[in-house]
């Protein structure tokens, strides 16, 4: 295997009327809610990504607002550099997708209260960092975990 080789994440924050863009997949053993996104593919920029990822994952067209967080999970094999950015919505009503070539499928997708956020597996940490503006955004953030992620 190539040493030189990481993979790049990109999540989108999504948040409209007070309620954050969640979709149904399994994250964890004990998680199965994450913020929309994946892993970029080759060739495309990091912008591309994120707009593919929340179209094919959400069927909502989106852009890039701001750059949140860049974090790493440098444990991670390959390691694994994670970038979440603040999105809006461009046009487009959320559906399903089909995951058809998905090996992880998404089962459902929702705008929820932020203040319901811990009880769909987030931490208090992201949750407070959303309900305090996103301090710090725009920087460096280490591990994925500083940002409660």
């Amino acid at each position: 295997m190539d040493n030189n080789l990481f993979q790049i994440r990109v999540t989108g924050v999504l948040i409209e009327d007070g309620k954050i863009l969640l979709v149904n997949q399994k994250v964890s053993s004990t998680r199965s809610w994450s913020l929309p996104g994946g892993r970029l593919e080759q060739g495309e920029t990091i912008e591309e990504g994120i707009v593919r990822e929340l179209y094919e994952e959400t069927g909502l067209n989106v852009k890039i607002i701001k750059l949140l967080y860049i974090c790493e999970k440098a444990d991670s094999t390959p390691p694994l550099l994670h970038i979440t950015f603040m999105l809006e919505r461009v046009y487009g009503e959320i559906k399903l997708p089909t995951n058809e070539y998905d090996k992880n499928p998404i089962h459902d997708v929702r705008f929820i209260d932020i203040d319901d956020l811990t009880n769909y597996g987030f931490s208090e940490l992201f949750q407070d960092i959303i309900k305090r503006g996103f301090p710090n955004a725009g920087n460096y953030m280490g591990e994925k975990s500083a940002i409660g992620l």
